[in-house]
């Protein structure tokens, strides 16, 4: 339904898709790096991942893929869920770029992306040394008022 709208019917009428109206021209149409006025575009890999990553069970399923390639039904037979769950929760990890997979023959393998990981790596680092320069700017200034 992207790109349509939902118009209520009538009494007794079942609702109807239009089109919808067209986006407008100008400023707001040129503005690719932002959401609205004032939100900003965010790195959808890193924010994506960390949000699939936020589900129990998808992050259950890629400790059990850090331990190596499985297939669906062997990340099934050691999570309590069943294996359509298993391979809808892959595709959410697939899209986070978090999830890699390959045909071996009537199945999928599935296997960690070491570059969505990467990514995810990265933010935790920058993260990290934020805290530690932001923890040393006090700690040398409390330095300097007790002299």
């Amino acid at each position: 339904m992207l790109g349509r709208t939902l118009q209520p019917g009538g009494t007794g009428s079942p609702p109807t898709i239009s089109p919808r109206p067209p986006a407008p021209s100008g400023h707001l149409a040129a503005a690719t790096n932002s959401v609205g006025d004032s939100l900003p575009c965010v790195n959808a890999y890193e924010a994506h991942g960390w949000a699939a990553l936020g589900d129990p069970t998808r992050l259950a399923i890629a400790e059990r893929l850090a331990e190596g390639p499985k297939a669906v039904g062997e990340i099934a037979a050691t999570l309590p869920v069943s294996r359509p769950a298993v391979s809808q929760h892959l595709k959410v990890l697939k899209d986070a770029g978090l999830v890699t997979d390959r045909p071996e023959g009537n199945r999928r393998i599935y296997q960690l992306d070491p570059r969505g990981l990467a990514a995810l790596r990265e933010q935790l680092d920058s993260f990290w040394t934020k805290s530690l320069n932001a923890y040393k700017a006090i700690a040398e200034k409390q330095t300097e008022e007790e002299q």
